[in-house]
């Protein structure tokens, strides 16, 4: 309930003293700590004031020690569901929720859940201790060596883990204890994997599919040793703590090279770290591993065929557009054809591509790096990002001067790629000229094989994916983690820029107007295409509108 600090402190104010009170409040406000557990550490009853919250809100509070769910009740809600807004089933039609004040969260809760619904207040430890018995999710290798590592500090509390200097043998325990934690995150095919420093614990998540996934954390007084051997395989200061670093670390496994981009920032309680797994096996992507349908593959395999004009890939961080480009430079990547790539970083090195890595520290910025590499006639060029109208202005004079030039744009659709270009300051009658065609995307969770069964629509999701008989969904197993999801695959929303759409950019139109053309040639959007895959028994209705809720509205 961090962040409600106040409202609570209204609820609970006859409990404590005046003073006290908004001593506790400060305290949390300023180490975005929740109220209760700052009073709880001052010697006050968590779960009477808990209780008292959750009276006034109008919720019966229970007891998750005492109550505790069968395993069947893991059954009643799937794992996604759970987790994601930390609900635990407890038997049908009653759950429990660990933030009673939460007024827009229980009407979500009741939109998602079949009624009639019971809700109770349970103390958010014991929801997540709960959700673990529910849905294990953990490897045992991880599970054991974490867990000794939690024994010994109950065996041993407050003794200082020393920081480890230089490389030691591989059987030292924070040794051991980083190289497990990177191994279950490449064996739960995590993207990134979080290292946070939280006031009383040290938290570690994984995030697969897209989505945050919580293991047990070491204990709290083993993070300085975990962050100084992080920082000594990346090739960071250890001394440095004030000051944000980034770092990478090669490494094999199972035979497989992975790099890691290493980040570290100083937080209020210690350095925070994420490391971006960087899976060379990607790199063999080729355009139909994407997701595209038959037919907007076909039309994109057109586009990037063209000797000359702007393709743009837009999309959110995340949404993949870094992998569609370097599959477009693997089907691209010719003898007869030179490509050049100026990226910040470089994420993947590609065999047979001349790539730049832009250094903004000693003046080597994407505008820079273009006009030299133009000067080494390339036939096609990529860019990591178009940012501002310098990097566009070139990109532009590059595609009217026979290069294609491949890039991406951070906006939510396709359409609103070329106002964006128009607002960066490019004039719109040299987009019109220049851009030949604009891909939005998205990525989206894709269903377990192992688990796939049929299910019957709802009226409501027939008028979203159309006269179906069966939908499909994942049931839940050890092969995804208990998710029903396994993979993602690409959605997308392709705009050829025609002769029509060309005239209406050269006169101005908005991104409505546009989107309107383009949609009245056949573009489908987002999430009408996410809904063939849908059809297609590729992924589920929740998934598509958790993805494109934005977008549509």
């Amino acid at each position: 309930m961090a962040g409600n600090n106040a409202y609570i402190a209204e609820i609970i104010r006859d409990e404590i003293s005046s003073m006290e009170l908004e001593a506790a409040v400060a305290e949390a406000n300023r180490s975005g700590t929740d109220l209760l557990d700052v009073l709880a550490g001052q010697g006050h009853d968590k779960r009477q004031l808990f209780s008292r919250i959750a009276a006034h809100c109008g919720i019966e509070s229970v007891s998750l020690n005492t109550t505790v769910p069968p395993s069947s009740a893991a059954q009643l809600l799937d794992p996604e569901t759970a987790r994601r807004y930390q609900i635990v089933p407890l038997k049908t039609g009653q759950f429990a929720f660990g933030t009673p004040t939460d007024i827009e969260m229980l009407d979500t809760l009741r939109y998602l859940l079949p009624e009639p619904v019971e809700f109770f207040a349970a103390l958010p430890e014991e929801i997540s201790a709960a959700l673990s018995r529910l849905y294990p999710a953990v490897d045992p290798d991880a599970e054991s060596v974490i867990e000794r590592m939690n024994t010994e500090e109950q065996q041993h509390p407050g003794t200082d883990a020393p920081i480890l200097e230089t490389d030691q043998d591989g059987d030292e325990p924070i040794i051991k204890l980083v190289n497990v934690l990177i191994l279950e995150g490449f064996k739960q095919r995590a993207s990134d994997i979080h290292l946070e420093p939280l006031s009383t614990r040290f938290r570690v998540r994984y995030r697969i599919d897209g989505t945050l996934r919580e293991i047990e954390g070491p204990p709290r007084r083993l993070h300085p040793s975990v962050i100084s051997r992080l920082k000594i395989m990346a090739g960071m200061k250890i001394s440095e703590k004030r000051l944000p670093q980034d770092g990478r670390i090669e490494i094999r496994v199972t035979g497989r090279p992975l790099d890691l981009r290493v980040s570290s920032i100083p937080t209020n309680h210690g350095e925070s770290i994420v490391m971006r797994i960087l899976d060379k096996q990607n790199l063999t992507l080729g355009l139909p591993n994407l997701g595209f349908n038959e037919d907007d593959r076909k039309t994109f395999e057109r586009l990037i065929q063209y000797p000359d004009g702007i393709i743009l890939i837009t999309g959110p961080t995340g949404s993949g557009k870094t992998t569609s480009l370097y599959a477009c430079l693997n089907h691209l990547n010719k003898p007869d054809r030179k490509i050049i790539t100026v990226e910040d970083p470089v994420e993947y090195q590609l065999s047979g591509i001349n790539q730049v890595h832009v250094r903004a520290d000693i003046g080597l910025s994407f505008s820079a790096a273009l006009r030299s590499m133009l000067r080494q006639a390339p036939n096609i060029i990529m860019i990591g990002e178009i940012r501002d109208k310098e990097t566009a202005e070139i990109a532009v004079n590059a595609a009217l001067t026979g290069h294609l030039v491949l890039s991406t744009l951070h906006t939510n659709d396709a359409p609103s790629a070329v106002t964006r270009l128009v607002d960066i300051g490019v004039k719109p009658f040299l987009v019109s000229s220049s851009v030949r065609g604009i891909i939005a995307q998205r990525l989206v969770r894709t269903i377990c094989e192992q688990c796939k069964t049929t299910c019957v629509p709802t009226e409501s999701e027939r008028q979203l994916v159309g006269p179906v008989s069966n939908l499909w969904k994942g049931g839940g197993c050890s092969v995804c983690g208990h998710t029903g999801y396994l993979g993602r695959k690409g959605i997308f929303e392709l705009m050829n820029i025609n002769d029509p759409l060309r005239h209406m950019i050269y006169s101005g139109a908005t991104s409505t107007e546009l989107r309107a053309e383009a949609r009245a040639q056949g573009m489908r959007t987002l999430r009408e295409d996410g809904m063939q895959k849908v059809a297609q028994g590729i992924s589920t209705v929740n998934e598509i509108l958790r993805v494109t809720m934005r977008d549509e509205n």
